[in-house]
């Protein structure tokens, strides 16, 4: 295996260096790989930034500032509770020529619901009904209000309807084809993915010709291939090489405060420690936050009060952190009838978030201090995730940001009492369930004026954070790329994180 990654990599820096190909061609080491090329199969960050290339949505988050903005929907409108009406861009084509039309609109939500090829199935089962008007108008009606709806396309690509319903369902699987900026040219799936401009695109195409990314989830082998020159770039600096990149006079750190908050979900289970508010308490008094940021982050990261960051409608900016206050702790505690503390499992993945093994010991160790004695349960994200969808843990820690930019989703999925039915709680892998923050969520989903609802959300965050102390805050991480100098590459982070190749540009 090593063998081959050197062999590739060799390949990647001839490229580089001297071929008419590379002087038109952007190289960039990735920190995730796709895992395929359906864009409803696969509802995590690091295949929506793929898709992302692929594909539009009926809206698209443009820029460092992930501003909502028209796609292959030029105008849009909420014409009621539970209806929005949209109208299409006309003249636009996919990849393999085919005009882009309302069918292809309804036949991409209608897909959403299919459990065989959609993660999506939850937006999938909010709809109730499609109606086409004309081949560039059309409403989608939800089944209950859902005032995120428009927030959450830029997410849900849109496939052509002809071509996906007469190919072969493996070949969709690999071969996207879709209306985006880029089109796909090879994936070899776990060495590179090669991708060309798409000169017919909509928006004019975009100023890189060719890009080639490799996904090397090793730190250390991705640092090596910017040294080196084999990549122009990487995403995901390990805190660990930041300082050494950083003295490095051939290479440039590029960062920007992340929109991903770290966190301990907790469950509330009556006759169980965690439903007790001052052990709740205890617990967050009893972890060095400051600790945590300055010796196992390194500095590249930033304290968190409530989970929404400041560009989400909900975010609440007089909510202050309880003070790192251990004795306080353990005072806490002999209130609560726990003076000798109790066990409990915390887990965890060890393969997703930055340092996230290391905080989770961090975690274990501050709560150990004051009579918590804490069992490390830290394992891959494809074993950890599933347990959090199946609802089978009590104590966990996880990262999170909203796509939509909206609060009143992020406590939906984490927060609410889990009700599949009525899809909520599909997040909430320590089944938190409180009457009142419930009745707080689903007021705030019918209201229609934006402004009287950013106050409810508001509210609903101050009542979480400080009355029920539904989660634990920590930090809100900080994403950091690197760049060679020598490759004169305009790039800005997005607050979503997500790579998108149409907004760079060569110096």
């Amino acid at each position: 295996m090593k063998k081959t990654l050197t062999v590739v990599l060799a390949v990647a820096v001839l490229l580089w260096a001297g071929s008419a190909w590379a002087q038109k061609t952007l190289v960039v080491a990735q920190d995730e790989a796709p895992r395929m090329m359906n864009p409803h199969g696969d509802d995590s960050d690091a295949g929506l930034q793929y898709f992302a290339n692929f594909f539009d949505g009926l809206l698209e988050r443009k820029g460092p500032e992930g501003v909502l903005s028209p796609a292959l929907a030029v105008k849009w409108e909420r014409v009621d509770e539970l209806n929005w009406k949209f109208w299409l861009r006309k003249g636009v084509k996919f990849h393999n020529g085919n005009p882009f039309t309302a069918e292809d609109v309804k036949f991409t939500f209608e897909r959403l619901s299919d459990p065989n090829v959609s993660e999506m199935v939850n937006t999938g089962k909010s709809i109730d009904s499609i109606t086409i008007h004309d081949d560039y108008t059309i409403t989608i009606k939800t089944k209950k209000p859902v005032p995120w709806f428009v927030n959450n396309l830029h997410q849900i690509f849109i496939m052509d309807k002809e071509d996906t319903t007469t190919r072969d369902p493996g070949d969709v699987m690999v071969r996207p084809i879709g209306t985006g900026a880029y089109k796909l040219v090879e994936w070899v799936k776990g060495s590179y993915v090669k991708m060309e401009a798409n000169e017919d695109y909509w928006e004019g195409a975009p100023p890189i010709k060719n890009v080639e990314i490799r996904p090397i989830s090793e730190s250390s082998t991705r640092f090596a291939a910017l040294v080196s020159g084999q990549v122009a770039m990487l995403t995901g600096v390990p805190v660990e090489l930041h300082d050494q990149i950083s003295k490095n006079p051939q290479l440039e750190i590029v960062s920007k405060p992340a929109r991903r908050s770290i966190f301990l979900a907790l469950g509330n289970a009556p006759g169980t420690p965690m439903a007790d508010i001052r052990v709740r308490q205890a617990i967050y008094m009893a972890i060095d936050e400051d600790e945590i940021i300055a010796k196992v982050m390194r500095g590249l990261a930033s304290p968190a009060a409530q989970i929404p960051d400041p560009p989400t409608i909900g975010h609440n900016p007089d909510l202050k952190r309880l003070p790192y206050d251990p004795q306080k702790a353990k005072e806490l505690l002999k209130a609560a009838g726990y003076e000798n503390g109790f066990a409990i499992t915390l887990a965890g993945p060890n393969d997703r978030y930055i340092q996230d093994a290391k905080i989770a010991e961090a975690v274990a160790k501050y709560l150990a201090k004051v009579g918590i004695q804490v069992t490390l349960d830290v394992k891959p994200k494809s074993i950890f995730f599933p347990e959090v969808n199946e609802g089978k843990l009590e104590f966990y820690l996880i990262g999170w940001f909203d796509g939509t930019f909206d609060m009143g989703r992020t406590y939906a999925k984490l927060a609410h009492t889990r009700d599949r039915e009525r899809g909520f709680g599909e997040l909430n892998g320590a089944n938190y369930s409180d009457p009142e923050i419930d009745a707080l969520i689903e007021s705030a989903n019918v209201m229609l004026d934006y402004n009287e609802r950013a106050k409810a959300l508001q509210e609903l965050n101050r009542m979480a954070m400080v009355d029920k102390i539904v989660w634990i805050p920590l930090h809100y991480q900080m994403d950091v790329y690197a760049v060679r100098k020598d490759g004169k590459l305009n790039f800005q982070p997005r607050p979503d994180r997500w790579m998108i190749y149409k907004e760079l540009s060569f110096k």
